[in-house]
């Protein structure tokens, strides 16, 4: 079992590697890939020069000992120790610049490769069906993407231009103990840098499972986090911030816990490969002293070994720093290409065209729906909503009303039936011609916490300014926005917060007015409305209909007395059809919802008459009576 799991971590390791080719070496860039290609060429040339220091030490050493070989005499006689010493600095100085050209030539490329994998995420979530943004939090996806972003950038930045270099110079320096002091020096090079590197993968795939944990946890911190502020005024109002707060806190402490573990495993890693390193190195060392002590080395020859080493073990660190970032990376960008891997399940057809609009006709036929196979929504829901017409579905919570306008969007695909516009299959064509001829006035507007402006101004990005406040004024909201210090430039606040009930619907009047859409839907527009907003909201929303094929979701029947067609739903079946009047002529299920509306707004009446009267009479009682 634990090979089957080693192969299967390994096999989806390689799998997220193809994946990110493509954003290290993006075809569509050629000038980008110039850039990693020159990066590459600088380092490649630093490494040699890097190779070339610890030759400049020990010739240095040498001369300035006054022993140095034949072999040396040629640089030293030319060049001179001092000479020598200087080119040493200069060498590091080189290798430095090269270095440092090499990250600005690849800047870049890792920036661009951030840009486009996000962008992709970003466009694949818009593409996903509105079940997977329904099951899924907010907060969680944001987190995802934030850490796999910060991921693609790591591992591109290593993988192209550290891994290939530090292994050429690994080879370098083994070739040169090889042929220079011989096969035993060579051994222990190469057992040094095998159990470093065999150790640093072992312990740092440890370290990757502390990790996911550690991410699984900043995830849900960060999801209660997102949850509560966003919920800020349900919180308030039942006084729960206490409650939030001790949520947040018990995540953060799985958090706490988690990257503990993590800083303390990477100590125990440092101090593993700090302890290898240094056991290869003393052996080196003892190896060479006793050869200088006999004389076969010269005291340049052990400067040169140790400065050998010193050299290699920042390529083994990195070795090890590559393995832990890049291990760590795929990690955090693991979630990331899970989300990418998410198939769309509203997919528009191969051959689908645009939606040709003639006269905005839709059609329900015998549409059948679930969310829950184990619960059906609708069982065969048949009707048309003639052009120009307005049909009206009411029925009790949960009959499925609402879910009647997200099949028209086709945010879902029907189970069985069809629904057409103009005799079209809403499934053979696009989904975005589909959605673009159909407006939408939902119960709940939930704004972008931008400008009032680019809020009307979504309904269509190209309106010009005369157009957008045209459509304010339209919707019986222009003289509002002209009263603030700020007019049309005022921040609305997150989800529109700044704005009251009244005020959030005319705006999503407005931009729906913009859209000037040939199919309308109003879904439940004023059912959170007082009545007196409900009625000014009403006229707006009588203006905007008006020669256009609506479908109205309502909940209070006073609003839709004027359809020309009321659909009553109940159970997932249409259980009466006809005018306001036919219903209520039938003594059904209509008229009965109908009379308990009526009632509960007589009674409210009664109690706001009942209450003014009360405080009529405090006022009355609390002045001195009047002179006979």
């Amino acid at each position: 079992m634990a090979n089957k799991t080693v192969s299967a971590e390994s096999g989806k390791t390689l799998q997220t590697i193809r994946n990110l080719w493509p954003y290290m070496w993006p075809a569509e860039r050629p000038d980008l890939r110039m850039r990693v290609v020159w990066a590459s060429v600088y380092l490649v040339i630093s490494k040699i020069v890097l190779i070339l220091v610890p030759y400049f030490f020990k010739w240095a050493t040498d001369a300035l000992n006054g022993k140095f070989e034949a072999s040396e005499l040629v640089p030293i006689l030319l060049i001179g120790p001092l000479m020598l010493v200087a080119a040493y600095n200069v060498a590091r100085i080189v290798q430095a610049g090269l270095n440092q050209l090499r990250d600005a030539l690849f800047a870049s490329v890792g920036q661009y490769a951030v840009r486009k994998l996000a962008y992709r995420t970003f466009v694949h979530m818009h593409d996903l069906s509105l079940r997977f943004h329904v099951e899924r939090r907010t907060g969680g996806l944001s987190r995802i993407i934030e850490r796999g972003t910060k991921g693609i950038e790591t591992i591109v930045r290593f993988t192209i231009l550290n891994t290939a270099p530090t292994i050429l110079e690994f080879l370098m320096t083994a070739v040169i103990f090889a042929f220079t002091y011989g096969p035993s020096y060579l051994a222990v090079v190469v057992v040094t840098v095998w159990l470093y590197t065999w150790f640093t993968v072992r312990a740092s795939d440890w370290r990757i499972n502390i990790r996911r944990d550690m991410n699984a946890s900043d995830t849900d911190a960060n999801s209660k986090a997102i949850d509560s502020l966003l919920n800020f005024e349900t919180v308030k109002y039942f006084g729960n911030e206490a409650m939030e707060a001790s949520r947040f806190d018990a995540a953060m402490a799985r958090y706490e816990i988690s990257a503990t573990r993590i800083w303390t495993s990477l100590g125990w890693l440092n101090f593993g490969q700090a302890v290898i390193f240094g056991t290869g190195m003393a052996i080196m060392m003892i190896m060479s002293g006793r050869e200088v002590l006999a004389g076969t080395q010269t005291l340049g020859d052990f400067v040169f070994i140790n400065a050998m080493l010193m050299q290699l073990s920042i390529p083994l660190n990195f070795i090890g720093f590559i393995y832990r970032e890049v291990r760590q990376g795929l990690t955090d960008i693991e979630q990331m290409f899970d989300l990418l891997d998410v198939e769309q399940e509203v997919m528009d057809k191969p051959d689908a065209g645009p939606l040709m609009i003639n006269q905005g006709s839709v059609r329900f036929d015998n549409v059948q729906f679930a969310y829950d196979p184990k619960r059906p929504i609708l069982k065969g829901v048949s009707f048309d909503v003639p052009a120009g017409k307005t049909v009206a579905i009411v029925g009790p919570s949960g009959a499925g009303k609402s879910t009647l306008s997200r099949l028209l969007f086709r945010f879902y695909d029907i189970q069985h039936g069809s629904i057409s516009i103009d005799g079209q299959d809403i499934r053979d064509v696009t989904q975005e011609s589909l959605r673009s001829a159909i407006g939408m006035v939902p119960q709940d507007t939930v704004l972008f916490n931008d400008t009032i402006a680019y809020n009307i101004r979504y309904g269509r990005i190209s309106a010009t300014e005369v157009e957008m406040r045209n459509a304010a004024e339209l919707a019986q909201i222009g003289p509002f926005i002209e009263s603030l210090p700020e007019g049309y430039n005022a921040m609305v606040g997150e989800r529109g917060l700044k704005l009251s009930g009244g005020e959030k619907q005319r705006v999503a009047i407005a931009r729906t007015i913009l859209k000037a859409p040939p199919i309308l839907i109003l879904d439940e527009a004023t059912s959170a409305l007082d009545s007196a907003t409900e009625h000014e909201i009403q006229s707006a929303l009588d203006l905007v209909s008006r020669n256009r094929t609506t479908l109205v979701i309502a909940h209070r029947l006073s609003t839709i007395i004027g359809a020309d067609e009321i659909i009553v739903l109940k159970d997932g079946v249409i259980a009466e059809r006809g005018t306001h009047l036919m219903l209520l002529a039938r003594n059904g299920l209509y008229a009965s919802m109908w009379n308990r509306q009526r009632e509960a707004t007589e009674a409210e009446e009664r109690l706001r008459r009942v209450r003014e009267e009360d405080d009529l009479g405090i006022v009355l009682r609390g002045k001195p009576a009047l002179p006979a």
